[in-house]
């Protein structure tokens, strides 16, 4: 007898992206200040290393270092590979070589961007040099990318005071992560129960906990679950948290309340914003119920039932 088929895994593009802004030391503000200014720094070691990119460290003695050489624009691929397809945000458009390059005068190499015709035109021990972006700022991308180059050495190398005229003490990174998601069995279960506006769960076959949202397996005795159970719709705040910075793009007025809510029936409680009562009126055992907005697949808040607070022993293991 043929079996029933598994429902289908639910799957979304997410994007997590945002600013990451962070300070430079005196070792890093030299280095991409000097960037913006054609020239590459690096550091030199008590034992006579030069890295290059530097750092504020040595690697191996743990040493503070400060001391700041000056190498050269050209240098030699030491490794490399071929990308066929470049992705958003990439140093150039079409397909490239990463390479490392050991500049002259360096003992470490760099990592950036090869331009070759094809992966034919590339090879370890290669002469390169630095192709310079026509407009710099102090970040890695002043150098655009490396090309071949089959002259001599190019660039002073010697020490290097590290001073410059309006030195780049800060850099501002975007950060950004694409990629699939893919929730699983059980929670593909959980989110299609919402879109009823039912909230699912599954107990554990061994110790008989309901878990809500579903992971599929017990995060206690680590077997797995397939029992579901329907929870709530009401619950119990065990937590809460009082919001008072506004987050971008969130059109909620502060402060504002999150708390953690078990619903009747779960031994895991959910994470939810509360609203309806002012958010200075929010406590532990607050008895509370989901608020959904027309056409949403979840609930938009909760907001006290009118019932008399839940006894502490009631909710005692979920905070």
């Amino acid at each position: 007898m043929a079996s029933a088929p598994s429902p289908e895994v639910l799957r979304a593009p997410l994007v997590v992206e945002f600013p990451f802004t962070r300070s430079l030391g005196p070792v890093q503000s030299a280095f991409l200040t000097g960037l913006r200014e054609r020239t590459v720094l690096g550091v030199k070691t008590k034992d006579g290393r030069t890295l290059v990119p530097p750092v504020e460290y040595d690697p191996v003695t743990a040493d503070e270092i400060r001391d700041l050489v000056e190498v050269g624009s050209t240098g030699t691929v030491t490794t490399w590979a071929w990308n066929h397809e470049p992705r958003r945000g990439q140093p150039l458009d079409g397909p490239f070589a990463w390479v490392l390059v050991k500049l002259d005068g360096a003992d470490t190499a760099l990592l950036h961007a090869l331009d070759a015709p094809g992966p034919d035109a590339v090879r370890t021990g290669m002469r390169v040099r630095i192709r310079w972006a026509a407009e710099r700022t102090g970040a890695i991308t002043d150098i655009a990318c490396f090309e071949a180059y089959e002259g001599a050495a190019g660039g002073e190398v010697g020490p290097h005071d590290g001073e410059f005229s309006d030195p780049v003490t800060g850099i501002v990174a975007a950060a950004r992560l694409d990629y699939t998601y893919a929730p699983g069995r059980a929670q593909t279960a959980y989110i299609k129960a919402l879109s009823d506006r039912k909230t699912v769960g599954e107990r554990c076959p061994s110790c008989r906990k309901v878990y809500v949202p579903p992971r599929g397996a017990c995060p206690t005795c680590g077997v797995a679950t397939a029992e579901r159970v329907e929870v709530g719709p009401r619950g119990t705040v065990t937590t809460y948290c009082i919001v008072n910075i506004k987050a971008k793009n969130l059109d909620i007025e502060v402060p504002y309340v999150y708390a953690h809510i078990a619903l009747d029936g779960a031994d895991l409680a959910l994470h939810a914003r509360i609203a309806g009562i002012p958010y200075d009126q929010v406590r532990m055992g607050l008895r509370v119920e989901p608020v959904w907005s027309e056409g949403a697949r979840f609930p938009d808040h909760y907001r006290p039932t009118g019932e008399p607070d839940a006894d502490y022993d009631t909710y005692k293991e979920l905070v």
